[in-house]
C-alpha cells in the first residue's frame, strides 16, 4: 500500500509551473519521491479531464536502454490521484491496488503522458482505469483502487 499525496489543488505542495517545457502546468513540490522519480506535472484539459506528463531521460532507463517498469508504474501510481481529483474531494487516499500491462517500450526522450478515468466512485473506495503513452504510443495499461483515508489534505 502506497500512500500518495497528489490531490486537491490548496496549499498542499502543488505549484504551478512557470517556465520551461511544462510551464503553465502544476507538480507536487511536496512529494519528494515524485520529485526525484519525475518530476512529474499535471493539467487539468479542455474537457475538464486530468492529464499527467513526464519528459523521459536516461535515469529513468533500465540496462537495456528502455523505460524501467517500475519508472511507468510510480508514473502510473501518481497519476491515479490527478485522474480521481474530483472524486477525492479534500480526502487523502492511499493506493490498494494496481495493475499494469506493459504495452510497449518508452525511450529516452519521449514525451510520457497519462489519461484515465473514474471507473466508479462510492464510499471511500474509488476504482480508475488509464494509459500511459510515450509520444502518442501506448506503453502501458493500468487498473487501480483508491482508499480514501481519515484526514483531509493540510
Amino acid at each position: 500500500m502506497s500512500e500518495n499525496e497528489g490531490v486537491g489543488e490548496g496549499g498542499n505542495g502543488l505549484v504551478d509551473v512557470t517556465g520551461g517545457e511544462f510551464a503553465g502546468w502544476q507538480t507536487w513540490q511536496s512529494d519528494a519521491f515524485e520529485q526525484r522519480a519525475g518530476p512529474f506535472y499535471e493539467k487539468r484539459q479542455a474537457d475538464g479531464t486530468m492529464l499527467t506528463a513526464f519528459r523521459a531521460e536516461p535515469r529513468h532507463m533500465n540496462g537495456a536502454g528502455f523505460m524501467h517498469g517500475g519508472c511507468l508504474m510510480t508514473f502510473a501510481d501518481s497519476a491515479i490521484f490527478t485522474i480521481a481529483r474530483d472524486a477525492m474531494g479534500d480526502s487523502r487516499g492511499v493506493t490498494l491496488s494496481l495493475s499494469g500491462d506493459f504495452l510497449d517500450p518508452a525511450r529516452v526522450g519521449q514525451l510520457i503522458e497519462a489519461t484515465g478515468e473514474v471507473v466508479r466512485a462510492g464510499g471511500k473506495t474509488i476504482f480508475v482505469a488509464g494509459q500511459v503513452r510515450a509520444d502518442g504510443n501506448p506503453v502501458l495499461r493500468f487498473d487501480a483502487i483508491i482508499r480514501k483515508v481519515r484526514g483531509t489534505r493540510d
